[in-house]
């Protein structure tokens, strides 16, 4: 038992759960300045974890996800505590203050949380500004989505949409290794919706390419719809040199077999994260996408319940070239991708596997 489990998440749980949230992203701006130091200590080094993934070199492949540091805040001591990239986001052309509160709820008996924030975030200007002079030791993804502008709102129509992806691309795009389009956040109604039609994925990544984008994108779309949905997203992405792969979002479903009580889980509104509620699904499809795929070209990101090595490792062999987390910090601690790295080089070890990209898509038949 660690320092962080037996005194730090118990102090933390003793917080609503965003405000404990608030107060990790405070922590992390103010130790900014001593981000340099502490990342030679932090990093992991190890031959055999390096990879390249369209076209950028990762110390390893295991990152943080989008959802943690929504508007850059503490986007310099996050690189430092051993991830191999970090994803902000997900990040709108205008500022918005997301879902009302409460929108985020833990469920300690399944290790997961209900997450209904709807993508508050400070805007693409104020996020550019706070990145625009990083010199981060991994790479830095920014993800990007349309602006939630809360209940009532008159809907944006589809250029509209594509027109607020297309600009903030323009102005995140300079600052950022490569970017992560998030076209099925489960709790926004455009979101979810809007990109289910074939037509307006192509007409969203027709407007980028009109961009000159000179870094990767990558397209986060839902998990549900089966093979069907998957090749849908693949025929969408063929004509669009820009798109480098591919990542799945979590259901906005409630899942069965959760061990908190059904009451309970029905009064909390949004998705659920966490290994019970989603890394089934998320495996099935990036296992059924990786088969499908054009793997000379596209890639795949995995997440959805990684906790341990054995997990990250389980997502690589069934096709992800990189693996990201969120949900387990909460339980696990801020160290915690650098225990996974360090772990999932011990299992390549254990399997005579001399690269983590040799791994890739090994179970897949």
């Amino acid at each position: 038992m660690g320092i962080y489990s037996t005194i730090v998440r118990p102090l933390a749980f003793c917080l609503e759960a965003e405000q404990a949230h608030h107060l990790a992203i405070k922590l992390g701006a103010n130790m900014a300045w001593g981000a340099g130091a502490l990342h030679p200590w932090l990093a992991v080094s190890e031959p055999r974890l390096a990879t390249t993934v369209a076209g950028i070199r990762f110390p390893h492949p295991i990152g943080l996800a989008a959802g943690y540091d929504k508007s850059a805040l503490s986007v310099e001591a996050l690189a430092a505590l051993g991830f191999g990239s970090v994803e902000i986001g997900s990040i709108t052309i205008d500022a918005s203050d997301g879902n009302p509160k409460p929108r985020l709820w833990r469920l300690p008996l399944d290790r997961a949380v209900v997450v209904h924030y709807g993508m508050p975030n400070d805007g693409a200007a104020a996020v550019r500004d706070r990145i625009a002079h990083l010199h981060l030791p991994v790479p830095l993804g920014v993800n990007i989505a349309v602006t939630n502008r809360g209940i009532g709102a008159p809907p944006l129509t589809a250029d509209q949409i594509v027109e607020e992806y297309a600009a903030s691309a323009r102005m995140l795009s300079p600052h950022a290794d490569y970017l992560m389009l998030n076209m099925s956040c489960p709790n926004t109604e455009d979101g979810r919706d809007f990109f289910a039609e074939r037509a307006h994925i192509e007409a969203c990544l027709a407007a980028l390419g009109q961009i000159g984008l000179k870094i990767p994108v990558f397209m986060k779309v839902s998990p549900l719809g089966g093979v069907e949905a998957v090749e849908r997203v693949l025929a969408a992405a063929e004509g669009h040199s820009i798109v480098s792969g591919f990542m799945f979002n979590l259901s906005p479903h409630k899942p069965p077999g959760l061990r908190t009580p059904d009451a309970v889980v029905r009064t909390m509104p949004g998705a659920i994260s966490g290994p019970a509620a989603c890394s089934r699904l998320t495996d099935e499809c990036i296992a059924e996408c990786y088969r499908r795929m054009d793997r000379q070209r596209f890639v795949l990101v995995g997440a959805g319940g990684v906790f341990t090595a054995e997990d990250a490792y389980a997502k690589i062999r069934k096709g992800a070239s990189l693996v990201q987390l969120l949900t387990a910090m909460v339980y696990e601690g801020p160290l915690l991708a650098r225990r996974i790295a360090r772990g999932l080089a011990q299992l390549l070890e254990r399997d005579g596997v001399k690269n983590v990209a040799d791994a890739v898509g090994v179970d897949v038949r």
